[in-house]
C-alpha cells in the first residue's frame, strides 16, 4: 500500500515538473526559436520571455498583452520552474520585468500601487502610442474620462484660476484632451513625414549601382 502511494506522489511530482517546463520538442511560437527564459502565460501557451514582453511593449501599455496564439488577454506570466536556480544576470533581469508585468494586471489594491509606482513608464509609453499615426487606438476614451476626472477635483477645490466662460469647467478639461489628442498625432504624423523625407534623401544621396 505504502509503495503503491510512493509512485501516485512521484507520477503527479514529474507532472507538476512537465508542466512547469514548456514541451522538449516545440519552439517560441514568436521567434520560433529554442526557448530562452522560457514563460507561460495564463492560457497554457509557451513563449520566450522577452519575445511576449515585446509584444506587450508594442501594444497598449495600459492593458494586457493578447496571446498571439489564442487572443486572450495575457494576466500573469509564469517562468520555468528551473529559471529560479539560476543566478545569470540577464536572467533575473528578465525574471524581474516578468514580476513587474504580473504586479501590474494582478487587479485588486496590488495592481493599482504597481500602476502608479509605474505611472511615469505608463505615461511615457501611452504619449508614444498616441502620436504612432499607425495605431487606431489614439487613447481618446481614456484621455477624456481622465479629464472628467480633473475637472471633477478641480471643482471640490477652492480654487478658481481657469477661465471657463459659459463652457464650464467640465467641458473645457473634455476639449482640452480631445485637442491634446488631435495635436499629439498631427506631431506624430509630421515626424513620420520627416522621417519619410530623410529616408529618401539618403536613398537618393546614394550613387546608384553601376
Amino acid at each position: 500500500m505504502e509503495n503503491l502511494r510512493d509512485r501516485v506522489e512521484e507520477g503527479k511530482s514529474e507532472t507538476v515538473k512537465e508542466n512547469d517546463a514548456p514541451p522538449v520538442d516545440d519552439c517560441c511560437p514568436i521567434c520560433f526559436g529554442d526557448f530562452t527564459v522560457p514563460c507561460k502565460a495564463d492560457c497554457g501557451h509557451w513563449y520566450c520571455a522577452n519575445c511576449i514582453l515585446q509584444v506587450w511593449n508594442y501594444s497598449s501599455a495600459s492593458k494586457p498583452c493578447k496571446c498571439p496564439m489564442c487572443c486572450r488577454y495575457v494576466n500573469r506570466l509564469t517562468p520555468a520552474a528551473s529559471l529560479h536556480h539560476q543566478q545569470e544576470q540577464e536572467v533575473t533581469e528578465v525574471l524581474k520585468s516578468i514580476v513587474r508585468y504580473n504586479l501590474l494586471f494582478v487587479g485588486g489594491a496590488r495592481g493599482l500601487v504597481q500602476k502608479v509606482r509605474e505611472l511615469p513608464l505608463l505615461i511615457k509609453r501611452m504619449l508614444g502610442e498616441m502620436m504612432d499615426p499607425d495605431r487606431n487606438d489614439a487613447y481618446l476614451h481614456e484621455m477624456r474620462l481622465f479629464a472628467m476626472i480633473l475637472s471633477t477635483l478641480y471643482a471640490a477645490t477652492p480654487f478658481n484660476f481657469i477661465p471657463t466662460g459659459s463652457l464650464g469647467i467640465v467641458r473645457v478639461f473634455d476639449y482640452a484632451a480631445i485637442a491634446m489628442v488631435i495635436i499629439l498625432r498631427l506631431i506624430g504624423i509630421y515626424r513620420r513625414r520627416r522621417l519619410t523625407q530623410r529616408v529618401r534623401q539618403l536613398a537618393a544621396a546614394q550613387p546608384l549601382d553601376e
